[in-house]
């Protein structure tokens, strides 16, 4: 007789069976595989040492031929000497190169975080001096990128074949030694392969960016010489000519229109007759390069873990759930099958959040873009309230010089910042979005929060009937149009309604409050990485630093890179050039003495000497440095280079004093 076995219900299980897990808890895995530290044949500490001799002869010999060219030609263009690397304020010069080696610094400087050997020239670096090689190593990266820079600024034959050798040998080194080693235990296998490409796209640049200027040969339109500036003049009064005409013609834009005005708000279309400072086109690149290594290292921290936890889930995980209370099948293997789901889920939320805070960190630096160029257009006319909240003098301070210098240092860290809270946040969104909504939908169970709003259904008709009634009576029963204006009707009723809501319309406010809790942090968290824009209100912007940094640093850009200026200051130049030019060609066709002028030209030399003195006579910048001025007036006295009343009286009266000379010279000329 056969006896049947009790059958033991799922889960039920003995105390051996949890003892024969905890004796063997670990399940059968695929083997590791092991990274070793690999030595690449182009050593990294000889290669240092290689390169940092060859550019020092190499600026050495830059150094001797600026030199030389200073005493020969009296003036050089481009970078004066090899310690000025490049002209930050002249719109006109090469950016690409300036860009280029600024983005393969910061490059080599975001892998400096979790190199085990900061500087190439010490292996195994101690623990208890590796913060100390970090901190040097800030600094040596840029010194041995500098000669890179110099090369492409200085102008000269030369320095563009210096150029070229160095980009090819780094280059060449770099993709050597990353063909040789392109797996690394740092992190991730690839994590050093992947974070060396901006520099290889940099290189690579700038390998073909130096030859290319050395067949050119150097340029001779720089800043003043440039057409640029005198093209923006005439564009800017072109259109100030067209839009006085046009502007009655104009008619309100359509409901489509402005629809498609907020995508193309977004979207940066270069324009010919502006360029971006150097210093803005800097910061654009260096933060896309920032995005890139923030989302590479975001992804090799959080997946490769989300895969080794994946692949080793097996049947035990069932008996671990257990212990905690929760049973999702009587099948170990579908239980299985259902965290693996649940983990390859986490893992496809965590791209997404990913993802999704890489577009948005692109899209707010287009739309910064676009705001720079308005806000330094703005400037430009004269309009300081649209930026600084009230009428500012245009002028460069102690802060401003500070934070225009440390200004794409501060975009690149607060875009940094801004992506990984951004992803934390999106990746908060989208697990209550799945696991929340989406999958018990889809399975149709454990709907909680569907089951909440079942219960509370009652509380949300109240609310929305309430608001809707209010809108409707405000709109049809509480105001009446008369001629064209509108005035309250039905006040008492307008009473009445306004005491018995008041209840409801707190619970209302408590839910606006908590939406616009909401509101603010997602705003904020969205432009976190934009400088162009206050988190904060109007009055309190100042208090906003990011904010402050920009607003700063369009002070010394405006002040000293106008374009309006720097045409003005160009004419005048030519102005010089040709009547010198004109002179001497005089003096030797004549051979002889002088002939009078005639009374045109003598007129157009009297009317120009007449408007170049309003002009510095009215130039705020220069007060300081008149003599006069200097005796009557105190630093105390002339805040940002403007005198007060009293001050600018006195000194009109000392130029007044002055001027019957210039008339002197004036007849006398003419008379002449």
């Amino acid at each position: 007789m056969n006896q049947s076995k009790p059958e033991v219900e799922p889960f039920q299980y003995s105390y051996y069976d949890y003892a024969d897990w905890y004796s063997n808890p670990e399940p059968t895995k695929p083997p590791k595989e092991v990274i070793l530290p690999c030595d690449p044949t182009a050593d990294e500490k000889y290669f240092h040492i290689c390169i940092l001799s060859i550019s020092f002869v190499m600026m050495l010999i830059l150094a001797a031929l600026t030199r030389k060219n200073k005493l020969c030609q009296g003036f050089a263009r481009g970078s004066s000497s090899i310690f000025s690397p490049a002209n930050f304020l002249d719109q006109t010069q090469q950016k690409g190169l300036v860009m280029a080696v600024f983005g393969l610094v910061f490059s080599k400087l975001a892998m400096l975080m979790i190199a085990p050997d900061p500087l190439p020239f010490i292996k195994d670096t101690p623990a208890n001096i590796k913060e100390y090689m970090k901190i040097i190593a800030i600094f040596y990266y840029p010194v041995l990128y500098y000669p890179l820079l110099v090369c492409g600024t200085l102008q000269r034959n030369a320095s563009y074949v210096f150029g070229t050798l160095l980009s090819f040998t780094h280059f060449g080194v770099l993709v050597w030694q990353k063909f040789d080693c392109p797996k690394t235990p740092e992190i991730y296998k690839h994590y050093a392969l992947l974070a060396s490409l901006p520099q290889l796209a940099c290189l690579a640049y700038l390998c073909v960016q130096f030859p290319v200027l050395f067949v050119k040969g150097p340029k001779t339109d720089e800043d003043l010489d440039s057409s640029y500036y005198t093209d923006y003049v005439k564009l800017l009064l072109k259109k100030k000519s067209s839009t006085v005409c046009s502007s009655s013609e104009t008619d309100k834009p359509s409901l489509v229109e402005r629809i498609l005005e907020v995508p193309k708000s977004y979207i940066y279309l270069p324009e010919k007759v502006f360029q971006f400072p150097v210093k803005l086109a800097v910061l654009s690149f260096v933060t896309c390069v920032a995005i890139y290594h923030t989302a590479l290292l975001l992804v090799v921290l959080v997946v490769p873990t989300l895969h080794i936890v994946r692949a080793g889930i097996d049947e035990n995980i069932a008996f671990l759930l257990l212990g905690f209370g929760i049973i999702l099948s009587d099948d170990r293997m579908e239980v299985v099958r259902i965290v693996t789901f649940y983990t390859w889920l986490l893992e496809v939320c965590y791209l997404c959040a990913m993802t999704l805070s890489c577009l948005v960190s692109l899209v707010m630096l287009m739309r910064s873009m676009v705001l720079h160029r308005s806000n330094l257009k703005g400037l430009y006319k004269g309009d300081a309230y649209k930026n600084y909240n009230t009428q500012k003098t245009i002028s460069p301070s102690r802060s401003g010089v500070f934070c225009w210098m440390g200004l794409t240092g501060y975009q690149a860290a607060i875009v940094c910042l801004g992506m990984a809270i951004q992803t934390l946040v999106f990746f908060i969104c989208f697990l209550f979005l799945v696991f929340l909504i989406i999958i018990p939908v889809f399975y149709g169970r454990n709907i909680i929060v569907f089951e909440v709003a079942g219960k509370s259904w009652p509380f949300w008709v109240t609310v929305i009937l309430v608001t809707v009634l209010q809108h409707v009576t405000a709109q049809f029963f509480f105001v009446k149009k008369d001629s064209g204006t509108r005035d309250l009707k039905n006040r008492e009723s307008l009473f009445l309604l306004t005491y018995l809501l008041f209840v409801v319309n707190v619970v209302v406010g408590l839910i606006v409050g908590i939406w616009r809790i909401v509101i603010t942090a997602l705003f904020n968290i969205v432009h976190f990485g934009r400088i162009d824009i206050s988190l904060l209100h109007r009055t309190a912007e100042s208090h906003d630093p990011a904010y402050r940094y920009y607003t700063q640093f369009l002070k010394v850009e405006v002040s000293q890179s106008h374009p309006v200026l720097k045409a003005f200051c160009g004419l005048l130049l030519d102005m010089m050039v040709e009547v010198g030019r004109g002179q001497k060609t005089r003096d030797a066709e004549e051979g002889g003495p002088e002939n009078r002028p005639n009374k045109v030209a003598s007129g157009g030399r009297i009317r120009t000497r007449w408007q170049l003195l309003y002009t510095l006579v009215n130039n705020p910048s220069l007060l300081g440095s008149r003599k006069h001025f200097q005796t009557l007036q105190t630093s105390e006295s002339v805040p940002n280079g403007t005198p007060n009343r009293s001050s600018k009286k006195e000194a009109e009266k000392a130029e007044a004093e002055a001027a019957p000379s210039s008339e002197g010279a004036s007849s006398q000329d003419e008379t002449e």
